[in-house]
């Protein structure tokens, strides 16, 4: 007891129980105040440029605050500034060789944010994966995914490969592939799918819906008929259109065909005769 009570009187001094309170009370407010203007940025960026941009402006403002709270931190505990400039110089080379992909993945990120090609919020589909997009971070992107599932794509695999914005445009298309059988009146057909378009409250004006005949098929005319709608009412139209045309079909009596197979010998052509000879009658017989 009396060593321990000795090592206190030793290093508890005033001087370094001041300077203890000092050091407590920088970290207590500069980490109050990094928070504050982290959200104030966070809040400014995000509501004059866009999400992605105040998140990662939030993050770069808590990194270089929390550094410099450490340097001042240890400038009062009496370290130099200049041996740990040097350390750090050391340390940040060697992190450098060991984590090339990283700093990869880092230098990929801000190309994203500066080529803009999706925000926060878009709907994604990378390599056959969409979901939303939650964040552009410095080392990766984050998507959920429409079952609920988390999905993390590094930058830099964004940046070697191909990806869709289905949400980039405020207005999508509609592509309903249609058959009919070969009997059907196409114009009659036509004014059915227009009618059925223009019922349809999700269904823009501008761009018109388009019919195009796709081609002769094996057992069916197949149509393609296209129609706009917002984005945010997609799905509403999509449903709405496919569902339409299936009841104005069965109402009015149009043939939707199932793949099936003729053959058809020509009306000029002769059945084929079978004749069984009597020979052949007999050896049966027997």
């Amino acid at each position: 007891m009396d060593v321990i009570a000795g090592l206190l009187e030793e290093y508890l001094t005033e001087a370094r129980v001041l300077q203890l309170v000092r050091i407590t009370i920088l970290l207590i407010l500069g980490l109050s105040v990094l928070l504050f203007i982290r959200r104030a940025i966070i809040r400014y960026v995000s509501k004059n440029y866009a999400p992605h941009y105040g998140m990662l402006t939030g993050k770069l403002v808590v990194y270089v605050g929390i550094t410099l709270l450490l340097v001042m931190v240890l400038h009062d505990l009496g370290f130099g500034l200049t041996p740990l400039l040097g350390a750090a110089g050391v340390i940040g080379i060697a992190l450098g060789f060991a984590s090339q992909t990283s700093i990869s993945n880092v230098i990929s990120g801000f190309f994203l944010m500066a080529e803009q090609s999706f925000k926060v919020g878009d709907v994604m589909n990378v390599n056959g994966n969409v979901g939303i997009v939650l964040s552009i971070d410095t080392l990766s992107v984050k998507l959920r995914m429409f079952d609920n599932r988390f999905l993390r794509v590094p930058n830099e695999s964004m940046i070697k490969s191909e990806f869709i914005n289905i949400t980039k445009f405020p207005i999508r298309r509609v592509d309903c592939h249609i058959s009919v059988a070969y009997k059907e009146d196409l114009n009659r057909v036509s004014e059915i799918l227009f009618d059925v378009a223009e019922k349809i409250p999700y269904s823009l004006q501008e761009p018109p819906p388009l019919l195009i005949f796709d081609k002769f098929g094996s057992s069916s005319i197949d149509l393609l008929f296209v129609a706009w709608a917002t984005k945010e009412d997609f799905l509403k139209l999509r449903n709405g259109l496919n569902m339409g045309i299936k009841e104005r079909f069965d109402k009015e009596g149009i043939e939707i065909p199932f793949p099936h197979v003729s053959v058809y010998a020509g009306s000029a052509s002769k059945p084929l005769p079978v004749d069984l000879l009597k020979s052949e009658q007999k050896s049966i017989r027997t």
